[in-house]
Formats: C-alpha cells, sequence, structure tokens
C-alpha cells in the first residue's frame, strides 16, 4: 500500500481530501525542486485554500440567482455619455455594503440599471458578502404564495437575510394588495442591518404613491433613502438604439 493510499483515509476524516487533487503535483516538485517540508507543506495547503474559496465563490454565484453574468468592465459608458461613470465605479468597491447602504438606480428603460445593479451583486460576492437577485414582481409573487401556504416568515427570510439584496423593477406596475406592506416590511427589516438596491423606471418622487398610505409611504421613504446612494441613469436604450445618421458627401 501507498503512503497516498494511506494517507486518504486520513485526510478525508480531517475533510481534507482536496489535497489529494494536487498532492502528486507537489510530491514530484520535492524531487524537482528540492523543496524543503516546510515549503512542500506550505504549497499543498495554500492549494486547499484557493480551492475551498473557489468552491464557496461557486457557491455564493449560484445562491445569487443572478440572471446574467454581468460587470461593468463589459458595461458601454460611452455610450450613453451621461452615466456617471466614477460614482459607480466607487459603488463596485462595495463600501457602501459594509455601511448599510442603499443605492437607487433609477431611469427610464433600456439605459442598464439592470447591468449595473448584477455587475454590483458580482463585485460583492467576489468581495464574500452574501448576495440575492430577485427582480420585484418574483418577490412579491413569493410573498403571497408564502401567506397563502403559511410559510411567509420563512420566505421573507430569503429577502431579508443577504448581505445585499437587489430588487430589480420596483414600479414597474402598481402595488397590489399587500405588496405595499411587503415593501415597507422589507425596507423595515434591512434598515441599518444590510444594503439594497433597488432599480426603477419612476423618479424617486414618484415613489410614495406606490404605498397607497401617506403615513406607511412616509416611514418607508425615510428609512430608505435615510442612507442611500440615489443614482439617475440617463440617455437612449441600449436595447433600441437611434439609428446613426451618415453624413452626406
Amino acid at each position: 500500500m501507498s503512503t497516498t493510499d494511506d494517507l486518504t483515509p486520513i485526510l478525508k476524516k480531517l475533510r481534507l481530501s482536496g489535497v489529494l487533487d494536487t498532492l502528486s503535483l507537489r510530491l514530484q516538485q520535492v524531487e524537482s525542486d528540492n523543496l524543503g517540508a516546510a515549503d512542500f507543506l506550505y504549497r499543498l495547503l495554500h492549494d486547499e485554500v484557493e480551492r475551498r474559496e473557489a468552491k464557496q465563490l461557486s457557491l455564493r454565484l449560484s445562491r445569487a440567482a443572478f440572471e446574467h453574468g454581468k460587470s461593468l468592465e463589459d458595461f458601454d459608458f460611452t455610450f450613453n455619455p451621461k452615466v456617471p461613470k466614477a460614482r459607480l465605479i466607487e459603488l463596485a468597491t462595495g463600501s457602501f455594503i459594509d455601511r448599510f447602504e442603499n443605492v437607487l438606480l433609477l431611469g427610464p428603460c433600456g439605459v442598464g440599471k439592470s447591468h449595473i445593479a448584477q455587475a454590483l451583486g458580482h463585485r460583492a460576492v467576489r468581495r464574500g458578502h452574501t448576495v440575492f437577485f430577485t427582480t420585484a414582481a418574483q418577490m412579491f409573487a413569493q410573498l403571497r404564495a408564502g401567506r397563502g401556504d403559511q410559510s411567509y416568515d420563512r420566505r421573507m427570510l430569503r429577502y431579508t437575510g443577504p448581505e445585499l439584496l437587489i430588487v430589480d423593477d420596483v414600479g414597474l406596475r402598481p402595488l397590489h394588495a399587500g405588496e405595499a406592506e411587503d415593501l415597507y416590511d422589507l425596507v423595515r427589516s434591512r434598515y441599518e442591518r444590510a444594503s439594497t438596491i433597488f432599480t426603477s423606471n419612476r423618479d424617486i418622487t414618484e415613489w410614495p404613491p406606490l404605498f397607497g398610505d401617506p403615513l406607511m409611504a412616509s416611514a418607508a421613504m425615510d428609512r430608505l433613502l435615510h442612507h442611500a446612494h440615489v443614482v439617475v441613469l440617463e440617455g437612449q436604450s441600449y436595447r433600441n438604439p437611434k439609428p446613426r445618421v451618415e453624413a452626406q458627401a
């Protein structure tokens, strides 16, 4: 029986079986590069750390439920010069998450709100944060179903738990019965505890009427905007760009 065979049950018991993936390579380096025991152990354990970090990153990305693998690097800032590139790059550092601040990305359809929101979410995942992406319609449908099957509290935890929640297309349609209360409960629960990115094609002045009740609207907006970065995106739609006019010779 080889040394590797002897090590396998021990490594599994220590939950270090991933070490076996690079063990033979590192043993070859011991011979070819004359590695000392300390260097060999360091490289072997460093491999395991990288493997675990990659596995955790993959798991966080899966749980985030992004619709697309968007990044700021592939966002065309030249298409709409009015898009505040410097502010978005600052938000990409993720410091707003450390301070439990919110981000509101507002503007007409097609200017890149969802792209930017998910790009910020991807950056957050890579910094080690828990992130969850949902559209407003999906979230309200889940919570509505929760009222019907008595699982509302468990379903709400899906939205109150992540360090960064991204809710896309808030206010795309009027809120139905119960949805205003859901939005208020969400804002209240996450206030000064976690960060939320909302995207909307409505101006911030159009948000209070969504709640239907002035007192609820005032309480929600006060919490939402207390620690918030309101970023207005302007320009033409990426989906339907205006045709270029060719210059006459």
